[in-house]
């Protein structure tokens, strides 16, 4: 029961938090505000993954969100590397 009203109450800051995040990855006005909105889309929907892994008591959307998490931060290592040196892989 606590759980349903709790998730009732953060479904519309996470939809509010959503569309500014993705406002962020569009208009950013340089590349690290691009970067950094889909970062945030990114932690988002991990986040989303385990309060919906919570709600639903499926443990599988749990384990989902932990790679999404790990590619998202390699995404962001990769993003700063290149912003850093301007050459692209290692």
């Amino acid at each position: 029961m606590f759980v349903q009203e709790f998730i009732a109450a953060v479904i519309p800051l996470y939809l509010v938090a959503t569309v500014l995040y993705l406002y962020r990855a569009l208009k950013g006005p340089t590349i690290p505000d691009h970067v950094l909105g889909v970062d945030l889309l990114s932690y988002n929907l991990a986040v989303l993954f385990i309060v919906l892994g919570i709600f639903f008591e499926e443990p599988i959307l749990i384990v989902t969100a932990i790679p999404l998490a790990l590619w998202i931060y390699a995404l962001d290592i990769y993003v700063a590397k290149y912003l850093e040196r301007k050459v692209m892989g290692a």
